[in-house]
């Protein structure tokens, strides 16, 4: 008692100090005093003494004291957290009788550092030495939660966790429910989520910050902007740092600047503490929401910047199609990390800077950064576009050597890669591969079929799909009404079309509409066509306009063309293939001054048609050429063989439209 109430004196002032005079009375009293040992190591633990508390742990085994739970307990939580496990692992295990504190002391010690295999291990240690006296607590449950969540996000696995909570009351307790929140939401079960956190009688600032990361990152950005006016509502609690970061990024995830504002001016007015996640997100919110100039001022402003921070501001260059900006941000930086090689790799493929992204690639490796699942991903589109099935064909063989050709998005990737290129075998035998076969992989297959024109391989892709039990959603339903529409299957079309909304609860949208008049112009019904789109209870855009534009121009007829034109006219005035089209149509039913208007019209806006380019791999490499191009050393023989295949084609009955060719040339 007399050694006890001596460190409650010693312990307050300075840490040293008071350290190294408790250490002085500790060694002369005979025998040590576990209880006060632990509270010295705690106060150690608190105020970061590593050196002192090591000393304190020197002078218990010096001693030959074997810790009981409660000082083990102590020393265990100080090692973890001075990221020094190994050693709290060496304590735990010298443990003679553990009890549930010391169990919770190494398995809170695994969890903090997220190490959660280490963590259900330590679990399945546990549950054999389950008794009256040795089980599971409120703490232990805790723990067990977060490491579930992240290693088997499942929510039949959540539920019989649940149950098991229910079971022995720990359903009451908050820090509990708080993880069960963070369970249900990592299982994409956000309803069960909401129901758990409206039914708690008390919240403390984890509640409702697990329950606002949860639709953050579940994509359900309008309901975690709600709730964190609730939570501004609300009495006692109010946001800080972790709550802004889930509703700043909901905020850049939905385009919402105004709203991403006010959370900014709460933080300037409420003074909450900032750390570099929450940085990254108020740069990350301006610069997806377009305003680059002041997401640049509170990127220099910054003074400690990590790949997050980078990765932001060159993304919202990229985004916003300012891609030099990008780059020269990105050639400041020292050492840049594989997620920012990532960003800037997949924004040069988004603004169609395919060339010299495989040189960038090479660059990347020389830094010592092997392409991982994002850098496969980025990269695919580009061996489409130069038409280079030999490359993709590489990236795929290093897939599979890596180990990334099961994840969905490299495997989406090669799918719709193979399928851009022509190899529809080889995109079907990665889709036949596929061990998780979600929603965007059938969407990718079905897809490339709906691209070749084999409508009937869609749909049956389409009908296997939700026989699967995959629910379609909108990309699916565009891809598969796409392919009604290359094959003119126009009952087919309808009915999937019809069943979009009362099946499967989805509202048709603008692509959706537009894949229907393709549908019905394609199949020569152009009177059906103009209807449908009259009858619309959305606005029209230049794609459902365009659509019809097509069916007009293989039909032939002027005025309808006219009347179409004029909508894409407005909508689109920089669009040279309205123009091209509409002055072929006049062209083909001889009313030459009107063609000649259109292009005097082309004139005085500035278009010129832009000569559409293609590329083909030969034995000598990558080449590309323009229609009519001489410039290849072996154009008469590549003209000699064309014109074989053109009379092939006459003798089979197709008719060539030479004099819509010769009209083009002219414009």
């Amino acid at each position: 008692m007399r050694l006890t109430k001596f460190l409650q004196i010693q312990i307050s002032p300075t840490p040293n100090g008071g350290i190294h005079h408790c250490l002085q009375n500790l060694c002369s009293v005979n025998g040590l005093d576990c209880g006060a040992f632990g509270r010295l190591i705690q106060h150690c633990s608190d105020h970061r003494l590593l050196r002192q508390a090591k000393q304190l742990h020197a002078r218990i085994v010096l001693s030959s004291l074997t810790p009981d739970n409660f000082l083990a307990s102590k020393l265990i939580t100080f090692y973890s957290k001075s990221n020094h496990l190994y050693e709290a692992h060496k304590v735990f295990d010298k443990i003679l009788d553990k009890n549930i504190f010391s169990w919770n002391a190494m398995l809170i010690g695994y969890s903090i550092h997220n190490m959660h295999v280490h963590t259900l291990n330590l679990l399945s240690s546990l549950l054999p030495s389950y008794s009256l006296t040795l089980k599971p607590d409120n703490f232990t449950i805790t723990c067990v939660l977060k490491a579930l969540s992240v290693l088997f996000p499942d929510s039949i696995l959540a539920k019989e966790v649940q149950c098991f909570v229910l079971r022995h009351g720990f359903d009451s307790d908050i820090f509990v429910v708080n993880a069960l929140i963070t369970y249900y939401s990592r299982c994409d079960e956000h309803g069960i989520a909401r129901i758990l956190f409206d039914r708690m009688h008390d919240r403390d600032i984890v509640s409702w910050n697990s329950m606002i990361a949860g639709y953050s990152q579940g994509g359900f950005y309008e309901d975690c902007k709600e709730l964190y006016r609730k939570m501004l509502d609300s009495t006692g609690l109010r946001p800080n740092g972790v709550t802004v970061v889930s509703v700043l990024q909901a905020c850049a995830q939905s385009n919402d600047l105004v709203f991403g504002m006010k959370v900014h001016q709460f933080i300037i007015e409420r003074k909450v503490e900032m750390d570099v996640s929450a940085h990254n997100s108020l740069i990350g919110l301006y610069a997806k929401c377009g305003s680059l100039d002041y997401a640049r001022e509170l990127f220099n402003e910054m003074s400690n910047k990590d790949e997050v921070t980078y990765g932001s501001i060159v993304s919202g260059y990229m985004t916003h199609g300012f891609v030099d900006k990008a780059m020269d941000l990105f050639r400041e930086m020292k050492n840049p990390r594989l997620s920012t090689w990532n960003a800037v790799i997949s924004g040069l493929v988004q603004n169609n800077c395919n060339e010299g992204i495989l040189e960038l690639v090479q660059e990347m490796q020389e830094f010592g950064f092997r392409p991982n699942a994002v850098t496969l991903s980025s990269i695919l589109p580009t061996f489409s576009c130069f038409s280079n099935l030999k490359g993709g064909k590489a990236i795929h063989a290093y897939a599979i050597r890596n180990g990334y050709a099961h994840n969905i998005y490299v495997a989406t990737s090669i799918i719709d890669a193979y399928a851009k290129l022509g190899f529809l075998r080889g995109a079907q035998w990665v889709f036949d591969q596929s061990k998780d076969r979600s929603l965007i992989v059938w969407t990718a297959i079905i897809s490339a079929y709906s691209a070749h024109g084999d409508a009937n391989a869609a749909l049956r892709l389409f009908g296997d799909m939700l026989s699967n039990g995959t629910q379609p959603d909108p990309v699916t339903f565009t891809a598969v009404l796409a392919a009604c529409a290359h094959s003119g299957m126009v009952n087919e079309a309808w009915k999937i079309f019809d069943e979009m909304f009362l099946k499967y609860g989805l509202q048709p949208c603008v692509e959706h509409y537009a894949c229907m008049v393709g549908v019905l112009s394609r199949a020569g019904m152009l009177s059906e066509a103009a209807e449908f789109i009259c009858k619309m209870p959305i606005e029209p855009n230049a794609k459902v306009w365009g659509a019809l534009l097509n069916g007009v121009s293989v039909s032939g007829d002027v005025e309808l063309g006219k009347f179409v034109c004029d909508h894409l006219f407005n909508m689109e005035p920089e669009n040279t293939g309205n123009y091209v089209i509409m002055a072929n149509l006049y062209s083909q039913a001889g009313r030459w001054e009107e063609a000649e208007n259109i292009r005097e019209k082309m004139k005085k806006i500035g278009l010129k048609k832009i000569p559409g380019t293609s590329w083909i791999e030969t034995s000598g490499g990558l080449r590309s050429f323009i229609a009519r191009d001489v410039s290849s050393e072996r154009s008469e023989e590549i003209y000699g063989m064309l014109e074989g295949l053109l009379g092939l084609m006459r003798e089979e009955g197709y008719t060539l439209q030479d004099e819509l060719d010769e009209e083009c040339a002219y414009i």
